[in-house]
């Protein structure tokens, strides 16, 4: 079977820089703006972690807690999906 295959830049996170994001890891999910990306992590900016999401279709997470730090770390390996969300 043979295929077309394109080859584009800019997919995936890259495609992402500078917008507020959702990261659904592992254990937890993260919402911030993505201010950097390499191939072992990405850094938030003004990052939440959420415990509760509520509804997927509310403007708000039911219960999200904002990081007393300016800028986080999120480890890739992690990761299982992200994208815009709220």
């Amino acid at each position: 079977m043979k295929r077309i295959v394109e080859s584009t830049s800019n997919e995936g996170l890259e495609a992402l820089l500078g917008e507020k994001i959702t990261l659904f890891c592992t254990r937890y999910i993260y919402y911030g703006r993505l201010i950097g990306v390499n191939e072992h992590f990405c850094l938030l900016q003004d990052p939440y972690i959420v415990y509760d999401t509520g509804a997927f279709d509310k403007a708000e997470w039911q219960d999200a807690q904002k990081f007393p730090k300016k800028e986080w770390y999120i480890m890739l390996h992690a990761v299982e999906s992200f994208g815009i969300m709220k």
